[in-house]
């Protein structure tokens, strides 16, 4: 039986949202949504699990079910999905994705909580969900057969009925790696199916033709521009698809939003293991169904293309309020540094810098102070950092000295302190963690120690800022540092409604709303708004807050658009 999927992740949608959402992909001519599961969301610290709230995933079952959709369920416990660490969490020890104690131990504690939650919902104890994944795209990372036996193995132990599988692309490296025998296979692609399912049919004559991500958008790097798909190209891809006989998945079939620090991020190269490329908050993938809700071009071209494969519901009403313009100036203003007493989680004493895994924390700020002694008045004397991840601020007596940044730029030229020495501070940002190829698992913050010229520089204080909870912040504390800084500003609402974030003139930050972490801006681009969904404003006074790590604008304006803006474009090409 042919199945017409497209991809929806619950983690990347508020859950008032999802009705809406699901609701659109089955009038699409949808008859099935596929999700990944985060792991690294459900299982922040080792041992805590949380499947509550936008986290709830049988929740997202049973909207799916309610919308008329089957569901087809990818665990893990590696997703990739651009996701910080490809979903999988930043405390694991290594190796990763193989059959070590190490990993396979936290992975079948983390199976024994989520699997069960899937197996409730299948098709066979009267749910909707059809198939569940065994890992994901393995054979692009490993070949660890007995690995990927364990994991099939412990998703029927713990009650998975339907049909497992995999997916891969459709290379021989891809295809050896990452299927077992017995276990369904499909293949992943954005074009030229006839090419690639003859490649797949080469290894797996016996399965049936079944292309689990087809690639119709593409995702945004910061420093880039942003992709777009052509829709009619994507909607001949799509009917070259079905025209074969084959089931498809669209991915991304629903965009949404990479929120807090989730973002991931990729390396460049051949072997993908070169120069970093974060990603940006947005995972709008130029999909059918925008970030936001909006059916797009790509959308209706679709639908013309599905009514020659199946009978289509009718077409949803579109409804989609936003919020008036405004122009809000963020007048409240607190230093960084002057709140660390409120913001970090206890002083740590080191040797040398520690990293944030060693800290036990995933993301936000580490601030590491160190005494340098002096003179040290000599011309050309660089402050160095090998192996930064990803940014430091640099102050020398608090005074900014610089911008340290991850391959392009991990040393000042020259450090010069006076004759009774300074406090170096380094305020060490994390970007997204790299989600697909040899780099996964990567450490996050000063991986290599800090250097002034050959010299290791010892002894360091350092605080730990996750930044999970801003609820604390000394608002009217004196503070008049300079540096990073927390600024703030009230929206008023008359009625909830979808609005778009901009902070021309700002440099690069963070913003929350009421408190929730809306995700990362940079002044870089290409991403220029940011999606600001109903479901978190409320009638009245609504608090937007900001840490501007960068510069903080002589005159910090923010302003709500009255659409969103993601970029210069630039066409993607069949993948």
């Amino acid at each position: 039986m042919r199945v017409l999927s497209g991809a929806m992740h619950y983690f990347r949608t508020l859950p008032q949202q999802w009705p809406d959402r699901l609701r659109k992909l089955r009038a699409m001519g949808l008859d099935t949504v596929e999700t990944y599961v985060p792991w690294n969301l459900h299982e922040p610290r080792p041992g805590e699990f949380d499947f509550t709230g936008p986290l709830d995933l049988e929740r997202f079952l049973d909207e799916a079910a309610a919308a008329g959709l089957w569901a087809i369920v990818r665990p893990g416990p590696y997703i990739c999905a651009e996701f910080d660490n490809g979903g999988l969490p930043s405390w694991l020890p290594g190796p990763l994705r193989c059959a070590d104690p190490g990993f396979l131990e936290p992975m079948d504690r983390y199976f024994d909580q989520v699997v069960p939650l899937i197996a409730r919902h299948q098709a066979t104890r009267g749910g909707r969900v059809t198939m569940v994944q065994v890992e994901n795209e393995y054979g692009s990372y490993g070949n660890d057969r007995t690995y990927l036996q364990h994991i099939a193995d412990g998703l029927r132990d713990r009650g998975i009925e339907v049909p497992l599988f995999t997916s891969d692309g459709a290379g021989d490296l891809f295809l050896t790696g990452g299927t077992l025998p017995g276990v369904q296979a499909t293949v992943n692609f954005g074009g030229r199916a006839g090419e690639q399912f003859a490649a797949f049919t080469k290894h797996r004559p016996q399965d049936p033709l079944f292309c689990m991500e087809y690639w119709n958008g593409w995702f945004d790097h910061w420093r880039d521009q942003h992709i777009v798909r052509d829709p009619a190209d994507a909607a001949a891809g799509l009917d070259d698809i079905l025209s074969r006989g084959a089931s498809v998945n669209i991915y991304m079939a629903v965009g949404g939003t990479n929120f807090g620090f989730t973002a991931g991020a990729n390396a460049d190269g051949p072997y993908v293991d070169g120069a970093y490329q974060p990603t940006v908050t947005s995972y709008d993938y130029d999909a059918p169904i925008a970030e936001d809700g909006t059916l797009t071009p790509k959308y209706h071209a679709y639908r013309e293309v599905l009514k020659n494969h199946t009978a289509l519901p009718p077409l949803p009403e579109e409804d989609h309020p936003t919020l008036p313009a405004a122009r809000l100036e963020a007048v409240d203003r607190l230093a960084l540094l002057d709140c660390l007493d409120v913001l970090s989680t206890g002083t740590v004493r080191s040797a040398v810098p520690p990293t944030f895994e060693e800290l036990g924390i995933s993301h936000g700020l580490a601030v590491h102070t160190t005494r340098v002694s002096g003179p040290r008045d000599e011309p050309g004397m660089p402050l160095r950092t090998p192996g930064l991840r990803d940014r430091a601020h640099v102050f020398l007596d608090r005074q900014p000295l610089g911008v340290l940044e991850r391959d392009t730029a991990e040393e000042l030229p020259e450090l010069r302190v006076p004759a009774d020495g300074a406090d170096l501070t380094l305020v060490v940002e994390s970007m997204g963690r790299v989600n697909y190829g040899p780099l996964t698992g990567e450490r996050k913050g000063i991986t290599r120690g800090v250097l002034h010229e050959r010299q290791f520089l010892f002894g360091w204080e350092t605080e730990p800022v996750p930044l999970d909870d801003i609820s604390g912040l000394p608002w009217g504390r004196p503070s008049a540092l300079p540096g990073p800084a927390f600024l703030r500003t009230h929206l008023e609402v008359a009625e909830p409604a979808d609005g778009y974030l901009a902070l021309s003139g700002w440099g690069k930050g963070h913003v929350w709303i009421n408190g929730f972490h809306l995700g990362r801006y940079w002044q870089t681009g290409p991403q220029e708004t940011l999606y600001l969904p109903w479901p978190l404003l409320h009638r009245g006074s609504n608090e937007i807050t900001v840490l501007e790590l960068d510069r903080v604008p002589a005159r910090p304006l923010i302003t709500i658009e009255p659409a969103p803006s993601l970029g210069t474009p630039r066409e993607s090409h069949s993948k």
